[in-house]
């Protein structure tokens, strides 16, 4: 079987935590086929996520102009590198359309898409019912090549690298703002760019109030649209608003640093979930976006949801219920100090 995948491609071309959750292929794939090519395909804004990664040997960005995917030259360069196998982890038509125009001869991806006549080797599963974690449906397609690996917390590594230059960068910038580099300090990033229902912004100001009573050092982290966000969360001179400052490579390098992460359900929590720190997530009840599917995939998470008794939520309900306002953030607040008093040093561990 391992002379039919020799050079594979991997298509993740959607956004920074579904990459994170995708990484772990890589490695899996080489422990079955030590002498097949890796590339991944994905967007150029999460590059970053897959250039450092030791498993990959090669990364294609997505030709876009003005986010419009451009079939034709897309095509003329995948058939360039002459993949003989392609794993389609987030179809899209257009995507799905120029993996099959590609002349690709294993072609992987769900088989539950009106498009899916574009894959000959297809998986049947319903990533919508959220009977598992994103990553294991990711896992799941590896079966077509013959890999069976249904994942476990304790079997899947990310390998996510850490660019030294952004290190470099990011210890200058902790410095300006009189964090030593061997200090402890706590990375809020109170956006998702709508990925999900968020926390309300009180119960940020609630939490943020409470760990710095307790003179912790809190870095709020955004994109540069959520700056104003992270504004109304400055409320004292422990708080150090850095949003818009970092791009993707930086922002692994400054989590890379912190003690731990407090975020919705977003793509930097699964970034500090794949390097390894402890991460506090906040998720509503709705099946698709729940934390069963969408938590980050470590043993060092603490996940919180609204504290009502509900079933079959949707997103209009929650919003509409403002179900994430019952989230008790004192309990959020404990557990940060536990686990704060518990970090000695370099030792990440409680």
């Amino acid at each position: 079987m391992s002379n039919q995948f020799k050079n594979i491609l991997i298509v993740r071309t959607d956004r920074i935590g579904d990459v994170v959750l995708s990484l772990p292929l890589a490695r899996i794939i080489k422990e079955k086929f030590p002498d097949a090519k890796i590339t991944f395909l994905v967007r150029n804004y999460t590059k970053a996520l897959v250039v450092n990664n030791p498993f990959i040997d090669d990364v294609i960005t997505l030709e876009e102009k003005s986010s419009k995917v451009l079939i034709k030259r897309n095509v003329s360069r995948l058939r360039s590198k002459n993949f003989d196998t392609a794993i389609i982890v987030y179809p899209t038509f257009k995507i799905s359309l120029i993996i099959f125009l590609s002349g690709i001869k294993n072609r992987i991806g769900s088989g539950y898409r009106l498009y899916s006549f574009l894959f000959n080797k297809k998986v049947f599963e319903h990533r919508k019912d959220a009977v598992k974690h994103e990553l294991e449906y990711n896992l799941s397609l590896l079966s077509a090549i013959g890999i069976e690996n249904s994942g476990g917390i304790n079997n899947v590594s990310f390998d996510l690298g850490v660019n030294q230059s952004s290190l470099s960068k990011v210890d200058k910038v902790l410095e300006s703002i009189e964090i030593r580099s061997d200090e402890k300090f706590i990375i809020i990033h109170p956006g998702s760019g709508g990925s999900a229902i968020d926390l309300p912004i009180e119960k940020f100001k609630e939490l943020i109030k409470l760990l710095t009573n307790k003179k912790y050092k809190v870095v709020l982290t955004g994109s540069e649209k959520e700056t104003d966000l992270c504004n109304q969360l400055k409320l004292n001179e422990f708080v150090f608003n850095l949003a818009g400052k970092f791009n993707l490579e930086e922002l692994i390098a400054i989590i890379s640093k912190s003690s731990l992460l407090v975020a919705n359900s977003t793509g930097p929590i699964h970034i500090a979930a794949a390097l390894n720190k402890f991460t506090f997530g906040f998720y509503p009840k709705v099946k698709v976006c729940s934390a069963q599917r969408w938590g980050p995939y470590t043993n060092k998470k603490f996940i919180y949801e609204p504290e009502l008794d509900c079933k079959d939520c949707t997103i209009e309900q929650c919003e509409k219920l403002n179900c994430m306002n019952t989230i008790n953030i004192h309990r959020v607040f404990n557990d940060i100090v536990k686990v704060m008093e518990n970090l000695n040093g370099d030792k990440n561990e409680i």
